[in-house]
């Protein structure tokens, strides 16, 4: 029932995901951060089994950690995504795979931004926007009707919201927070999240 969404423009990366960590039908805890930090132009957010997308993700950030220090610079985020779906195929054809979905999502001066979708059978496609989760399947329309290539990240923020509104609305479960990140030329910032507290005076039509 975890929810990822992500939302490229013309030079940024905008991730939010549900704060909710959940087992079976109880909530365990409502403040899980799934959006990391693991370089200074880059982020990945993850959701699957909750064991998976911890060790998963923090293998990942340590290798390109490794990686920065071998080399001296960090990897691109187009980069990264390939290293990360080269992993979880590699760890799909073992006894121990991985089952995770996730984002990776970074900004590289000369390639740009870069989203890329990678799902738990470590399929990968780079994408303008997209979303992970059984919330995403009301995203994709307002997606497809607010995206445009020169988005401003205040405007991308805005189509979160209207997503988030949107989950909260017709989703049977509850998912009350996301948390949201962005990555540009300036780095990693985290911005306000989207709850249902922020959204009770937000009027998705304007």
């Amino acid at each position: 029932m975890e929810t990822l969404l992500g939302i490229k423009g013309p030079d940024f990366v905008m991730l939010a995901a549900d704060t909710t960590h959940a087992n079976s039908v109880i909530v365990m805890k409502e403040d899980e951060n799934k959006i990391h930090k693991v370089a200074d132009n880059l982020l990945i957010s993850t959701v699957g089994e909750s064991g998976d997308t911890e060790q998963f993700t923090e293998f990942i950030a340590k290798n390109i950690a490794l990686y920065k220090m071998r080399n001296g610079y960090d990897l691109s985020p187009r980069s990264a995504a390939h290293f990360t779906r080269k992993n979880l195929a590699e760890s799909l054809r073992s006894r121990t795979r991985y089952q995770v979905f996730m984002f990776v999502a970074g900004y590289d001066p000369v390639e740009g931004p870069e989203l890329t979708f990678i799902d738990y059978l470590a399929s990968a496609q780079s994408l303008n926007y997209a979303g992970h989760g059984y919330g995403s399947m009301f995203c994709s329309s307002i997606f497809d009707r607010y995206w445009h290539p020169n988005i401003s990240q205040e405007e991308a923020y805005d189509v979160l919201k209207k997503c988030v509104l949107e989950i909260q609305k017709r989703l049977i479960v509850n998912l009350k927070n996301f948390s949201v990140a962005v990555v540009d030329s300036s780095g990693v910032r985290q911005l306000d999240p989207i709850s249902a507290k922020s959204l009770a005076d937000y009027n998705a039509a304007s």
